[in-house]
Formats: structure tokens, sequence, C-alpha cells
């Protein structure tokens, strides 16, 4: 094959598709030689326009040369060079150029000439940086998608009294700020939900809290240029948000006057003052969001997009951001927050107003009970807290008369407030039967007749019980089951389970109900339950009822109060159903006289807001002090009448009364709905009493705690010297 002559070259340089270019050595400024074709039909330029460009003619056409120093630097030092330049075709569309500079030297050594070449690779810069941007908005979903996850997972918890300002803090990776307002009774700025605190709506009522600012509108004129030029008063957008009247987001701007005491007056001098102790700056608009539940709007999510004048001052520790672009790929994420954010707090206070509801139609419809004399009772009731605190389960304690007490302990199916009602309704239907007729098979033969008429909808189980007084401090015990677990019968160990009168549930009575009869001696239990106590989900009810017998025969506690807490210890830890529980002990003045030292040290009443509670609970603390052996009874009667009476006079609902003992002295506990504190006075002008607490600061320790929707107040006695 011959060799390749310089002509071939020429010729093979001169009809190349790309376009090829000798240029002049650095030192003559680089002019351009000789073009080929290619060159001239790309660019539309020949060689002689360009040689009258001067030096340096070739950049004349690059419009974009990002590593023009680096390539300078090697073209001085005649090192060869490739880059990407950015030029305009002659139909006036931008292109990428890779352009390589071989240099052509001499045999001297030095580069008196340099060979360029140029690919057009604009097609490939395009789908670079078509690859770049879907990366872009993959990753920006993927962290939108990211940031409400993280939202829904603090949406869920929003007992965390911060749940709402650490989603504020998330979405500030997306604006230089944000921040959430409640209209709970006039707009808030919230960090947190108060879900027992439903929201009023009424938006109209800021100007009670903050007063018009002209000062402040004269300052925000001033920082945005337009002080002298003032705008008329603007329309209350974001009341109409509040109401409904737009959906939204609004572009609230803040260097402009509103109507004195409006929602946006308000939020626009909130917003000001909170954005420039966070940021720095001067906002000079915002966008809000409404936070809208199923009926109303609950609140705002406002976002702050970075436009705005810094303040001149001290540094800070973050500058404040410059002004956003893509604002509506942001307002999308924030609607998805601030709709996500709605339903949550919507969900919240609708569960927690169901709660509230629940609880109140549960304790309101429990018995009020009162001492029976005679007998030692106790009572205890726990709704299952999966439930809204409603159930079916209930007791009652009737004083018949002088030496007749009925009782009645049962289960309707269910655990919500249909269940709560027709348990309610059953109650006032037993009761009002046991005035009028005396034998409990007869009693729930009219209970049935009634339940079919009335069609109560849930099917129930029920025992019921009448005592009867003898001579001797003998009580007799008649009593019939509808479907209900038998009573247990306590007697020097020995349990015995009294499962006679049995039949049907309630309503579904087909033949006359039967009645059993029992006996109760001096120091006797008697236990009336419900399924609750003993269910569970891994065993059957017969295991269930074996262990309440074994633990029954086990227990060593000798008042009442004693047996129903050594009874919950050890089966109602963890309970999976509503647990009712009825303690009917009959005193043995031998026995009790004794201490009980394997006794649980722990006792829990619940009384009702009346005055007789004051007696309940001195007789109680007195028989629990018996029990342990406390010398300190006279001193925690005086205490615990004057704990209870407080909560009697000043709080409602019932009255928790929970007493221990610590080892060094006994601990009284009384909790009441009424959040107001204790307060020791000396006295009342003009009238008797006001000293309770100065008593209790005489006898006791004491403090106070809120608790619930109340508070809980406690006392631990001094030991008596000895």
């Amino acid at each position: 094959m011959p060799p390749v002559s310089e002509e071939m070259l020429g010729a093979a340089l001169s009809g190349a598709i790309l376009p090829v270019f000798v240029t002049g050595s650095w030192d003559d400024g680089m002019p351009v030689l000789w073009v080929n074709e290619s060159f001239t039909r790309t660019t539309g330029i020949r060689a002689d326009d360009l040689r009258r460009r001067g030096a340096h003619p070739l950049l004349s056409l690059v419009e974009d040369d990002p590593e023009r120093t680096p390539s300078q630097i090697a073209l001085r030092a005649g090192r060869p060079t490739a880059r990407m330049i950015k030029g305009h075709r002659p139909d006036g569309v931008d292109t990428w150029w890779h352009v390589t500079m071989s240099p052509l030297p001499d045999g001297d050594g030095d580069v008196p000439y340099w060979l360029g070449a140029a690919t057009d690779v604009s097609g490939f810069v395009e789908q670079h940086a078509a690859q770049l941007a879907s990366l872009e908005v993959e990753r920006r979903e993927r962290a939108d998608l990211d940031l409400i996850a993280q939202t829904t997972e603090l949406l869920g918890d929003l007992e965390y009294p911060y749940a709402l300002r650490d989603i504020a803090d998330l979405l500030r990776s997306l604006v230089p700020w944000a921040g959430f307002y409640l209209n709970d009774d006039g707009l808030v700025f919230a960090e947190g939900v108060d879900v027992m605190s439903p929201p009023s709506g009424r938006g109209r009522r800021h100007a009670r809290y903050v007063p018009e600012s002209t000062v402040l509108d004269r300052e925000l004129a001033a920082a945005h240029g337009d002080e002298g030029t003032r705008e008329p008063h603007r329309a209350d957008q974001v009341q109409d948000l509040l109401d409904g009247v737009v959906d939204g987001p609004v572009l609230l701007p803040l260097g402009v006057p509103y109507p004195a005491h409006s929602a946006s007056g308000w939020l626009r001098r909130d917003l000001v003052r909170r954005v420039v102790e966070e940021t720095g700056a001067v906002p000079s608009s915002v966008v809000v969001h409404a936070v809208a539940g199923r009926r109303r709007v609950l609140g705002l999510l406002v976002s702050w997009h970075g436009e705005g004048t810094t303040i001149e001052g001290p540094a800070r520790d973050e500058e404040p951001r410059s002004a956003y672009t893509g604002h509506q790929h942001i307002d999308t994420v924030v609607e998805v927050v601030a709709r996500r954010a709605g339903t949550a707090i919507d969900n919240a206070r609708l569960y927690a107003r169901e709660h509230r509801l629940a609880e109140a139609l549960q304790r309101a419809m429990l018995p009020e009970q009162a001492d029976v004399p005679g007998l030692d009772v106790w009572t205890y009731y726990a709704p299952n807290a999966e439930h809204a605190q409603v159930g079916g389960d209930w007791y009652d304690v009737v004083q018949i008369s002088a030496g007749t007490v009925g009782l009645v302990v049962g289960d309707v199916v269910g655990h919500d407030v249909e269940a709560a009602a027709a348990m309610g309704q059953l109650r006032s239907v037993v009761r009002s039967y046991a005035f009028e007729l005396a034998t409990p098979g007869i009693v729930v033969d009219r209970v049935d007749q009634l339940v079919t008429g009335m069609r109560i909808p849930r099917s129930a189980s029920m025992v019921y019980a009448t005592l009867e007084q003898q001579p001797g401090g003998v009580w007799r015990v008649l009593y019939t089951r509808a479907g209900h677990l038998p009573p247990l019968l306590l007697r020097d160990a020995k349990v015995t389970q009294l499962a006679d009168a049995g039949g049907s549930l309630i309503g579904f009575g087909s033949e006359p109900r039967t009645t059993a009869q029992a006996e109760l001696r001096p120091g006797d239990v008697l236990l009336f339950y419900t399924d609750g106590l003993i269910e569970r989900r891994d065993r059957s009810l017969k295991i269930g009822l074996d262990a309440l017998i074994e633990a029954s025969a086990r227990i060593t506690a000798r008042d009442a109060a004693g047996v129903g807490e050594e009874l919950l210890s050890r089966l109602a830890d963890a309970p999976e159903d509503d647990v009712a529980l009825v303690v009917v002990r009959v005193p043995d003045p031998v026995v009790d006289a004794q201490v009980q030292p394997l006794s649980p040290r722990s006792r829990r009443w619940l009384l009702p807001s009346e005055p007789a509670s004051i007696g309940r609970a001195r007789h109680a603390v007195l028989r629990t002090c018996q029990a342990w052996g406390l010398p300190e009874s006279a001193a925690a009667e005086l205490v615990v009448s004057e704990l209870v009476a407080n909560g009697v006079l000043h709080g409602w609902g019932n009255i928790a009364l929970r007493l221990y003992d610590t080892g060094d002295g006994l601990r009284i506990e009384v909790e009441d709905s009424n959040p107001a504190p204790p307060v020791s006075t000396d006295g009342h002008p003009n009238r008797v009493g006001g000293f309770g607490m100065q008593i209790v600061e005489r006898l006791a320790d004491w403090g106070w705690r809120p608790a619930g929707s109340g508070k809980l107040v406690w006392a631990k006695l001094r030991p008596s010297p000895a």
C-alpha cells in the first residue's frame, strides 16, 4: 500500500464532515489560517471573515465556554486540549460542540500552528440534560414522599405536644419558614394539638387579644418602600379561607394594611414578628393553606417562600434564603400536608369527643353506691380502653329496705354507645322491679317480659341477688342467673360456685326463672363479676374461671377492698374486655381486728360527688388502717375528710380515692374533675369553714398535679411519734 501523501491528507481534511480549522500560534493571537468546507457550512463564516476579527477570532463564535481558563493555560503551554463549548449555528439554533486543539510543532519544538476539530454533541447534551432533569424530578418526588411519610407518622401521635412544630420543621426543608395556626376561639399559633379542646370556629375574635397596631403598619410600609403610598384596606381573605368561602391557597401580601380586627390583619402582625425573630428577614408575602376538617376549616398552614428584605443587624446563625422558584411544586406538597393534618386533627378531636361522651354516659349510668349497714361492699368498674371507655358491663347495689339489699351484675354484648344505652335501660328496669318484687326469679321474669316488648337490640346476661339480714350476723342470699357466670362464695380459703338457678339470656326466657339460696356467715365473701375479669383470647372461659377460683382461694385480705385489689392484681393486669367486680363481705369483729401482713398495700374507690361520700371515705380509710395495722387512723380520717369534702364542694363528676402504704406512712390521693388547684386559706369571712387545707398541712405533706381533665391532690401522713 503506498504511503499517505500530504496532498491526500489535505484533501481528507478539506472533505471531512467535521468542521476542521488551522490557526496560528497563541502568541500571534491564534489567527484562523484555514477552514474546511464543513466549517464554513456549519458556521456560515469563511476564513477571510475570521481573519478580519483580529486576535483570537474563534472566541467571537463562542457563547458559553465553562472550561476556558484551564484550556487557555494548556494552549499557552503548547499542550493539546479538549473542551465543551456552546455556539450558534447560522439558523440561530444553539449548538454544543466538543472542540479539540492539537499542536503542530516545528523542528525546533515551537508550536507555530494548531489543528482544531469540532464535533456537534448537542443531541448527547440534550439527552444528558433530560436524564439529569428526570433524576432531579425523581429525587424531588422521593424527598416529597419521604417528607409526607414523616408527616403522616407525626400525625399518628397527636398527643405528642410538639407534633405540629416538628411537621413545620420538616417543611422548612422546602421553604425558609412554615407554621400552623389553629382556629380555636380565634387564630392561635400552634406547636401541637389540644384534642380535648374542640375548635370554636370563631375566627373574628382576634381583636380581643391583639389591638390594631398602626406603628407596625408604618414599619412594614417603610421596609417595603411604599410609605406615603398606602393602599386602601384589602378584603379579609384569611377570614374567607376560615369560613370556607374560598378553597385556597391564598397569597397574603404583608406590606399592606387590612381592616381593623380582621383575621388577615392579626395573622400579618403575628407572622411578621415570628418570621423576623426566626430568620432575620421581613417577609413580603406568604402562602396560606386551609387545614380543613370534615365540616369546617380547623386552622391554617402558612408558608413563606423567602421573598422579603433582610434586616440589617448582628450576624445570624443562618442567612435567610433567596427567592424560591418552582413554587407550584412546593405549594402542592404543602397542600397535601395541610389536608392530611386537617384529617388527622379532626379524627383525633372526634375520637376525644366520643371518648368524653362515652365515658360521661358510662359514669352516669353506673350506680352511686351508698354504704350498706352491716356489710362491707366494694365495687369496681374498668372499661376496655381499646373501645373508647364505654361498654355494656354494669353493677348495682340497692338498699331495698332495712336489712334487705339488692345486688345485680350484668353484661350487654358490645363495647359502644348502643351497648351502653341498652345497659342503661336494663339497669333502670331491674332497679324498678327490685323495689316492687322480693324474689329474684320473679324480678328477672318481669325483666324478660319488658325487654321483649322494648325490643332492646343487644343480648345481655345478668345475675340478680337479694341479701336479707338474719339474726346472729348471718345473711341469706337469694339469687338467679340469666346466662351469666356464677357468683363465688369464699369461706375459710374454700371457694364455692353459686351455680344453681341458671337460665337463658335476658329476653330469651321460655320458662319461669328459678331462685336459689345460700347463706353468708361473718367473714364470708361473695364475689360478683363479669367475664372481662377472666376472659382471654389465648384460653377458654373455663380455664379462666378455674384461675379465678384458684386466685380466690389464696386471698389473704380481710376487707372487701383488699379482696378486690388482690383479684385485680392477679387477674386483671391486662384485661381484654370490660371488667365489673362487686365484693361483698360480712364483717367479723374478731378476725378484722388482726393485722393483714400479706394484704396488698393499695386500695381504690370511685365515689359520687355527693356529701355522703365523705362518710364513705372515712369508713374506707378506717377499715384500711385497721387491716394494715397503721396507727394514723384518726389523722387519716381528718385528712381524707377534708380532701374528699373539697372534691365534693369544688369539683364535679366522680371522685377517685386511692390509699397506699408507702412503708413510712399512709399516702392518700383524691382525684376530681376540677383542674383548679387547692388553696390554703385563713378561713372564709363571715362564715364557718375554709381551714381544711390548714388541717391537712398540720397532719401531712401534701401537693397536687394535673390528672386527665382535672387534678389529683395527694397527702402523705407524717408517722405518729412513738
